[in-house]
């Protein structure tokens, strides 16, 4: 019969063991790293940017964190040994190219190279957000960097209920809401985080209940005002991204040459009727909305949806998609609609998506950020940099 050491033995001569000098080249050469440590080792330090996955899970768990099996992967433990058995066990599920690190941790630690405590949650977090948690693009850094992002939502209305709802279901730490209205009836065909007993009350008070009832981690800041050139520059910094979910063209391009000028990525949406649209709006990386609409039409080319109505259901499928881009400017993750727009038509249930190029007749740009005045949009659009 074997024992422990034979089984070891076996495993480590038919893997590929690397020191832990080696192992630091391939993880510099883009080696995806793998802990197979228990939690609380884990928790203790770690390498920047490793998947963890305790060895006991590694076999249920592998396939689905780390999807394409060319992808080459540094393996490590505490000392070595678990690394080896879950190297071999890597390589008989199909891993091209596995490294267990010889030394594990231990010897990575010891030798003063590169290493930091993960970030942690609570165990209510944990529960709350697990099914983030499992997908590999997430996980708990993911999470931790929801948690310490600062939202601003431009409306609580159409299409800020359902982006604030989903950000702050999804553990957003802090949503701000600026709005200066109060609840009527006329609006619970569409704005979702308000309801009947509400009627009257100011629509950022009545949000605030809503969102901290589904999620006690987010922190709702609310501005009961109107956004303008007199508050925009003290309300705005701070906050890492903007939900725009205004209703009027001098709201967005006072909140256009703000953001530009202090950097703030802005997730626009706007709907009528049956459609919508959705673009990200980062200055430091692509176009701005003055580079989509260099003027405001006039008044009577632009009727808002209380003269032209909306249908209920289009403000939750257009500010659900504000939301889901916030997600991925704040975790870096896939490619954000920058330089994009896309159109929604719910008559033909079709999507489209248009490339966004910057104007150059556009002055309004990070590049000019130190010449940008905020100021009110009268008649037609002002330059809004100081000649």
């Amino acid at each position: 019969m074997a024992t422990f050491r034979d089984l070891l033995s076996a495993a480590k001569s038919s893997i590929t063991e690397v020191s832990t000098e080696t192992a630091a080249e391939h993880i510099a050469a883009g080696y995806t790293v793998l802990d197979v440590r228990e939690p609380d080792e884990h928790a203790e330090g770690a390498l920047p940017g490793a998947i963890h996955i305790p060895r006991g899970h590694l076999e249920a768990q592998i396939e689905n964190r780390i999807s394409d099996k060319t992808t080459p992967v540094v393996v490590y433990c505490a000392g070595g040994v678990r690394s080896a058995f879950a190297a071999k066990t890597m390589q008989e599920l199909g891993y091209e190219t596995v490294e267990s690190m010889d030394g594990g941790f231990g010897r990575w630690k010891d030798e003063g190279r590169d290493w930091k405590k993960p970030a942690s949650l609570t165990g209510e977090q944990m529960n709350r957000y697990k099914r983030h948690l499992l997908l590999p693009e997430v996980g708990v850094e993911g999470q931790k960097a929801l948690l310490d992002a600062k939202v601003l939502m431009l409306g609580a209305g159409g299409l800020g209920s359902p982006a604030a709802l989903y950000l702050a279901a999804a553990g957003v730490g802090t949503i701000g809401i600026v709005d200066m209205d109060e609840v009527d009836a006329s609006n619970l065909q569409r704005q979702i985080l308000h309801n009947i007993d509400r009627i009257g009350d100011r629509k950022v008070d009545s949000a605030k209940k809503t969102l901290t009832m589904l999620n006690p981690d987010v922190n709702v800041v609310t501005y009961d005002t109107r956004l303008s050139a007199e508050n925009i520059m003290d309300i705005l910094p701070g906050y890492d991204v903007v939900v725009d979910g205004a209703d009027n063209f001098p709201s967005r391009y006072l909140l256009n040459d703000a953001s530009v000028k202090l950097g703030i990525p802005v997730v626009h949406g706007s709907i009528f009727r049956f459609e919508g649209m959705v673009s990200v709006f980062h200055p430091k990386q692509g176009p701005t909305y003055r580079d989509m609409v260099p003027e405001p039409p006039p008044a009577e080319l632009a009727p808002s949806c209380a003269e032209a109505g909306v249908l209920g259901v289009l403000p939750g499928i257009i500010g659900s998609i504000q939301a889901l881009e916030t997600i991925k400017v704040i975790l870096g993750l896939g490619e954000p609609l920058i330089g994009r727009i896309l159109s929604v038509d719910t008559t033909e249930m079709e999507f489209r998506v248009f490339n966004l190029k910057p104007d150059p007749a556009n002055e309004v740009t990070w590049a000019n950020r130190d010449r940008i005045i905020v100021r009110e949009l009268e008649g037609l659009c002002a330059p809004g940099l100081a000649h």
